[in-house]
């Protein structure tokens, strides 16, 4: 006769924590990882010619900015690699590592930002709203992080939002993908929402579906998500927002008159 111990409770909605072996989380997490990879490499390398000879020519801190991201992406898949090869003391003390080099995205980021605008004024690429775009981004990106450093004693939460942090810079590799074959970007709120941000939500999606799937949902990461959604589409509606198209324009202007 099975002991009380043997009897499966009933299946939970959301999770705090996570009820079955922290090793079940490694392969997913391989996963979620190497579809992030496919977004970057494919959109970046199908964008990486005109970036090469775009006109006027990219300033030195969009070059420095592109190393910097890059690198994350390598410390990001070396942190990945190391639980699955159950090195998780160096991935501990690798993590600070993490840290350290997300403050530096967190100055990058806006920083290329800026001068990329600056430095596109009077042509035709010139988006002063897409620094909507850029704050929102680094924004979610920096906050899901600090959440997740917050759950490092709780394994599967941890892993979640770690992953969730890398949905929410997902767009730029997804966008310029989808850019490469369909150029002309939507005119209005939703349609552009899903044009930039459908990287995003496919990671999402993907997390969530196989995580309800298996009976693991936490309630860490669809909080996250659905905050990281919801500033998504706040972004996107900024975006069309005719004053913040002056405020930004300003901004830029003033970047270009007193740095670049």
């Amino acid at each position: 006769m099975p002991s009380a111990a043997d009897v499966p409770g009933p299946r939970r909605l959301l999770h705090v924590r996570a009820t079955w072996s922290a090793r079940e989380d490694r392969i997913p997490s391989v996963v979620w990882l190497g579809v992030l990879w496919v977004g970057i490499v494919a959109g970046f390398g199908l964008d990486f010619p005109r970036y090469l000879h775009e006109k006027p020519a990219v300033p030195m801190v969009v070059h420095v900015h592109a190393v910097v991201f890059s690198v994350w992406m390598f410390l990001l898949t070396a942190q990945v690699l190391l639980v699955v090869k159950n090195r998780v003391d160096v991935h501990r003390k690798l993590g600070w590592v993490l840290v350290g080099w997300v403050g530096l995205m967190a100055v990058m980021g806006p920083w290329a930002a800026l001068a990329s605008q600056a430095n596109a004024l009077h042509t035709p690429n010139y988006d002063p709203q897409f620094l909507a775009l850029n704050i929102e981004d680094i924004a979610g990106f920096v906050g899901l992080f600090a959440w997740a450093i917050g759950l490092r004693k709780n394994p599967a939460a941890h892993k979640r939002m770690v992953m969730l942090s890398m949905a929410s810079i997902a767009d730029p590799g997804f966008n310029r993908l989808l850019g490469y074959f369909y150029p002309n970007e939507p005119q209005s709120v939703l349609p552009w929402f899903f044009y930039v941000f459908y990287g995003n939500v496919l990671l999402m999606a993907l997390m969530a579906g196989w995580d309800w799937y298996k009976g693991r949902l936490m309630r860490q990461f669809v909080v996250g998500a659905v905050l990281l959604l919801a500033a998504e589409l706040a972004c996107s509606a900024v975006y069309f927002w005719k004053p913040w198209a002056s405020v930004a324009a300003s901004w830029i202007e003033a970047y270009a008159r007193h740095v670049a």
